[in-house]
């Protein structure tokens, strides 16, 4: 509280006087620095208030389906799929907002993580991790071989997706309509996209070649992530 010091204060009615005036000037101060009604001044408090606890109203992005940025047209399919990062980061299969693979499902592993899935319906048919290092490469080949026409498939690299690779692997996933399988090599990273019967070369594929001068991680590219929207089959055999 503000007061004058007795020695300053006059006598008699006038101290009575002056200790009102005082009282009354402390009363405003407390009042302007604490906000009270109608004070035209912020609050203390507000002045040491940090940002991060303030209350803002920016508009949050929408997501679509697999966190798409934008919603696909009519009788497409979303997906979403992130091949896996050097040999920590499982990869991610997403179609139409259901995740198809991903370590928290416990579906992955090492080498190439294919979903095979209906063209007409969008349903999973079968998910499987195909070790390329140290499996058999003939487990890869009886799962791809039979495929009927209008199945999509759905691929993603973790690790290494090449090393037991045979030219009828190169060949099978050619068909399908991969354009980089015949280079793919050692710890490269792969997406890719194809369908059985496809007469051309399929748009969704990426691939990063595995280099000691451009690797993100030492020993490994980057991870490859994509996404999009797939015309659904008209019919599947």
């Amino acid at each position: 509280m503000v007061a004058l010091p007795l020695s300053v204060l006059p006598p008699g009615p006038l101290r009575i006087v002056a200790l009102v005036v005082t009282v009354g000037l402390t009363w405003i101060v407390v009042s302007i620095l604490l906000g009270g009604p109608g004070s035209g001044f912020p609050r203390i408090q507000q002045l040491f208030t940090s940002p991060e606890n303030s209350v803002t109203t920016e508009p949050r992005a929408r997501k679509y389906k697999c966190g798409l940025p934008q919603p696909c047209p009519e009788e497409h399919l979303a997906f979403r799929m992130v091949s896996g990062a050097a040999n920590v980061i499982g990869p991610k299969i997403c179609l139409e907002d259901k995740m198809l693979m991903s370590s928290v499902k416990d579906n992955v592993g090492r080498g190439l993580n294919i979903a095979l899935v209906n063209g007409v319906s969008g349903e999973l048919i079968e998910a499987r991790a195909f070790d390329m290092w140290a499996g058999d490469v003939n487990d890869l080949l009886k799962f791809i071989r039979p495929l009927h026409e209008g199945t999509l498939v759905f691929v993603a690299s973790y690790d290494d997706p090449a090393t037991k690779m045979n030219e009828e692997t190169r060949k099978l996933f050619s068909d399908l309509g991969s354009k980089n399988v015949k280079d793919l090599a050692f710890r490269d990273s792969w997406v890719f996209v194809g369908a059985k019967g496809v007469q051309n070369k399929s748009p969704f594929e990426q691939h990063v070649k595995n280099s000691k001068h451009t690797n993100k991680y030492e020993g490994w590219p980057e991870a490859l992530e994509m996404e999009g929207c797939i015309p659904r089959r008209t019919t599947a055999s």
